[in-house]
């Protein structure tokens, strides 16, 4: 008989993963909630969600709905809010106020529903360090009463190179990353949430975990990925979230948001040229450098184009910002007037649970 929700906590669990185990739920469906064919309206929809840890606060008033086949980015640094979240709309915390509503659900009415039919990284866990990764994963399976996903574990475990004989505790980072990876899209959820997902792989296996996210979205699944790291949010997902300080300050689609804030031309010239030349043409934040200039141009570029072309040109580049820029304007407490975003900003750094 495969243990009830609420037999997680005695199982001798390493630390962490009690949470993935938690995930897991007794056999068959749930009278509550909508069937296996899922909800018709926003797989994740939060309308004022708050969660306070005593007079600290954790998130407030968050609002947002991602839509089935998404894969929505979640970005902010250290302890900006994102794990708060995800504990919250996973019922692994309950909310101080506010509704969150997730594949159709109460998050705290439907927590095993949402359990059963949901995937989940944590971006912090430990694992069963004597098991081999095909006993380990094959444990949560029958936890999950999922063994008919057997052979989708095992073309996960290829997709990955994971080596399911070996023994846990044999494993690399980037192994044991994967083995999280596999546990969270083996029993085909509907939701898959992510915290951190690429923590320690390499690039190769990087971008085969972007190209599963998006075959799952073409799938009509929803990927929720909490991230830090921007060049990969970028390279994966339809729309953003930033929050910063327990609330959201933007949710964006990526495109549009590149479309607001214009994109970089450098232009450097054979021989002077005046700077008014090149003003009033709908370019801003125009610089000069001696006969180099740089400016950002939003909308239609033909008037630019055509004052450039006027005199003799040794180099032109256009370049897109990239989300890094835009992150850290906004982070800042720019770019909401469309202003242009600082140039070459970096970020590192974990989210504080």
């Amino acid at each position: 008989m495969s243990p009830d929700l609420t037999d997680w906590a005695p199982i001798a669990a390493p630390e962490g993963w009690k949470v993935v185990v938690a995930m897991v739920i007794a056999k068959g469906t749930s009278a509550v909630g909508p069937g296996a064919d899922g909800p018709s309206g926003p797989v994740i929809e939060l309308r004022g969600l708050t969660k306070y840890y005593g007079r600290h606060r954790g998130i407030e008033g968050v609002d947002l709905s991602i839509g089935r086949g998404e894969v929505f980015g979640f970005l902010g640094p250290n302890g900006s809010g994102k794990t708060t979240t995800i504990r919250t709309m996973l019922d692994l915390i309950r909310r101080t106020g506010g509704e969150c509503r997730v594949l159709g659900l109460d998050s705290e009415a439907g927590s095993k529903e949402i359990r059963r039919r949901t995937g989940y990284l944590p971006g912090e866990y430990g694992l069963y360090e004597t098991l081999t990764v095909e006993v380990f994963l094959g444990f949560l399976l029958d936890l999950r009463d999922a063994r008919r996903f057997e052979g989708r574990m095992r073309e996960l475990a290829d997709m990955f190179e994971l080596d399911l004989g070996r023994r846990i505790r044999e494993l690399s980072k980037g192994n044991r990353q994967k083995v999280g990876l596999v546990q969270a899209f083996m029993h085909d959820p509907e939701l898959v949430i992510l915290d951190e997902p690429t923590s320690g792989l390499d690039p190769i296996m990087q971008q085969r975990f972007y190209a599963l996210a998006r075959s799952e979205c073409a799938r009509g699944r929803t990927v929720f990925m909490s991230s830090h790291l921007l060049s990969e949010v970028e390279s994966v997902c339809d729309r953003v979230a930033i929050v910063r300080d327990g609330r959201l300050i933007m949710v964006e689609r990526l495109d549009e948001l590149k479309d607001r804030f214009g994109k970089v031309l450098h232009v450097t010239f054979e021989s002077d040229v005046p700077r008014s030349a090149l003003e009033g043409l709908g370019a801003t934040d125009l610089r000069q450098e001696g006969r180099s200039f740089i400016m950002t141009v939003r909308g239609e570029i033909d008037e630019v184009v055509k004052a450039v072309a006027a005199h003799h040109v040794v180099s032109l580049t256009m370049e897109t910002y990239h989300l890094e820029q835009l992150f850290f304007d906004l982070y800042n407490g720019g770019g909401h007037d469309g202003a242009s975003p600082s140039q070459g900003a970096r970020t590192e750094g974990g989210e504080k649970r």
